[in-house]
């Protein structure tokens, strides 16, 4: 029997840790490199819903999660500066965990399977070498129509929730809070600024605090911060990429990033690595070549996200209209088929 061909994937978060642990599932020979360490903050909304939580489930790992410190997140609330929704049971309940502990997981899953991870090391070959797989997260764009994108996130205490999950929306952006355990909170945002302010300082504790006088600075007033969690992130770019006009093999945030208000970016990270192990695991078998590998991660993974993404867009435009935002938070939960399309297409 020959030997297989290895695997190089470029990047140890979410994306590329799980697929290297389904690769080595399959006693494919596998090495990550990841520039960061572990266990590491990242920016992100911290649950997992939709349909990676089956895909964690298939590798084994959901179990793990739970063991780990994840804990349901069942229900939702939306928040403009002066009106609230109703609190709403979503379809099935999410998974919340930090960041902190999941990589660190998947990590130490990752070496226990005997694959080869290079912490704290940056990847110096060629960029379109066979066998290689890009997860080195978000493309980086620093103006979008005039406008700078960037994520805030933070961990607090003694932050009371009417909801598992509340998304607090404003003119400039929105935050999303989540329950961790332990009576921990994640509180994660998306800003936009003007080009022409981009150089100002920012005050990255009045940004997630919000206005005086909205809901959300009333739901952070008495927060207490752990400011060895807070992160920020840059150059976010928002439009839908297609797999398929891609010269690379990518997963995860790398091939495209998801709109953070569909709470979904979790999910399909895991759901690419998913889609891209069998095709993979074909390559290195000499079962395919590698373009034919290639093609066939692209071509599921636009039939599985594009749909979703150009409802993310839409939901996202409609998230920014601030003369809006009043009437239509109270308003939308309470339109049962309204709630539970954006809930599916977005999923």
């Amino acid at each position: 029997m020959s030997a297989k061909r290895p695997i190089t994937i470029i990047g140890g978060g979410l994306a590329g840790l799980t697929l290297g642990i389904g690769l080595r599932q399959r006693s494919i020979p596998v090495t990550v490199w990841e520039a960061g360490h572990y266990p590491r903050h990242r920016v992100c909304g911290e649950f997992i819903s939709g349909r990676g939580q089956e895909t964690l489930a298939r590798l084994g790992l959901r179990e793990r999660l739970v063991a780990a410190g994840a804990i349901p997140a069942r229900t939702t609330a939306f928040f403009s500066p002066r009106a609230s929704s109703p609190v709403r049971e979503l379809p099935e309940p999410a998974l919340s965990i930090s960041r902190h502990a999941l990589d660190a997981l998947l990590a130490e899953e990752f070496r226990r399977l005997g694959g080869d991870l290079r912490e704290a090391e940056r990847w110096r070959g060629e960029e379109y070498s066979e066998g290689m797989v890009r997860a080195t997260g978000r493309r980086l764009q620093p103006v979008v129509d005039g406008w700078r994108w960037f994520g805030l996130k933070v961990h607090a205490r003694n932050v009371p929730l009417a909801a598992d999950l509340e998304m607090h929306l404003s003119a400039s952006g929105y935050v999303g809070i989540s329950r961790l355990q332990n009576g921990e909170v994640n509180i994660c945002g998306l800003f936009r600024r003007f080009t022409s302010a981009a150089d100002a300082p920012l005050p990255w504790l009045e940004t997630l605090r919000g206005a005086p006088g909205s809901l959300r600075y009333e739901r952070l007033a008495n927060a207490v911060f752990d400011e060895n969690s807070f992160c920020s992130v840059a150059g976010l770019s928002l439009a839908p990429q297609r797999a398929s006009v891609s010269k690379e093999c990518c997963v995860g945030d790398t091939l495209t990033m998801i709109p953070p208000v569909t709470g979904n970016g979790m999910s399909m990270a895991f759901e690419s690595a998913e889609l891209a192990a069998a095709p993979l695991a074909a390559y290195s078998s000499g079962e395919m070549t590698w373009t034919e590998a290639q093609q066939l991660i692209a071509r599921q993974c636009d039939e599985r996200f594009m749909r979703r993404l150009a409802w993310a867009r839409m939901l996202q435009r409609l998230m920014f209209m601030s003369r809006l935002q009043n009437t239509l938070v109270p308003l939308v939960p309470r339109w049962q088929w309204l709630w539970r399309l954006l809930l599916a297409r977005t999923r």
